[in-house]
């Protein structure tokens, strides 16, 4: 074989092996599946609140509003899940939103956790606002699943390990009090997860001073920044290949 020929079999052979690294890593990108609560219209039918259980809940009661903006939570909760969408997806990371548009009757939580279960996603975040009686009441916490023998019992270590890290790069990004965790066996979406699922609740919408924030652009760039942070952190934790590319507001 002659030197022209050398060189250009040395040439197909890095071809061969970027192509293979290419499809290598496409294989092997994190999922993560973003779930902004809520739609435009509430869906009071009820489904099981897990498998095989015959207590049944209401699919979707409609969320809460805010109480000087008046902005539906569902529409605070998918600005802020499209902009981490796109964060997420700058640090290589494959992202199934369960909406993108609010303009529906929201789904029931069986369903959007069947959508997490299909994608086998690395993580299923599910995006909301909170809302009280209290005006004065304030501040963001991440709820997780029980451990429920059969339901969740194998996703309840993973689960945790995100909401642990996710709460503390939420709140240090938004600047809110900071509520903690919440365990909670009552979740429809949690009890029919079959992948690591948390639900941070980015603040409330019925405090003054957080309505505004996160009906502004920049509030809700700082909670997607905040949850993007936190999911990074936790796939790198889990060993999976992304790069940290949230950036900051």
């Amino acid at each position: 074989m002659n030197a022209r020929a050398l060189i250009l079999a040395a040439a197909a052979a890095l071809a061969a092996v970027a192509v293979g690294v290419a499809a290598g890593s496409s294989s092997s990108l994190a999922v993560v599946v973003v779930d902004p609560g809520h739609d435009l219209h509430a869906n009071l039918a009820t489904e099981p609140i897990g498998p095989g259980s015959k207590t049944m809940k209401i699919k979707d009661g409609g969320g809460t509003s805010g109480v000087v903006t008046h902005t539906p939570e569902a529409v605070v909760n998918l600005a802020v899940g499209l902009r981490l969408r796109a964060l997420l997806v700058r640090c290589g990371v494959k992202v199934v939103m369960t909406r993108t548009t609010t303009s529906h009757l929201s789904m029931g939580n069986v369903d959007r956790a069947e959508i997490a279960n299909r994608a086998d996603a690395d993580l299923f975040i599910r995006i909301h606002a909170d809302g009280s009686v209290d005006r004065n009441e304030a501040g963001a916490h991440t709820l997780y699943p029980a451990d429920i023998k059969g339901w969740t019992d194998d996703i309840y270590t993973p689960s945790l390990a995100a909401a642990r890290i996710v709460q503390t790069q939420l709140v240090k990004a938004e600047g809110f009090p900071d509520l903690g965790l919440e365990r909670r066996s009552d979740i429809t979406g949690f009890n029919w997860s079959n992948v690591p699922v948390i639900l941070p609740e980015i603040g409330f919408l019925t405090n003054p001073t957080e309505d505004r924030i996160l009906s502004s652009s920049g509030g809700q760039a700082r909670a997607a920044l905040g949850l993007c942070r936190g999911v990074i952190e936790f796939l790198a934790a889990e060993h999976l290949r992304v790069r940290n590319r949230c950036g900051s507001v």
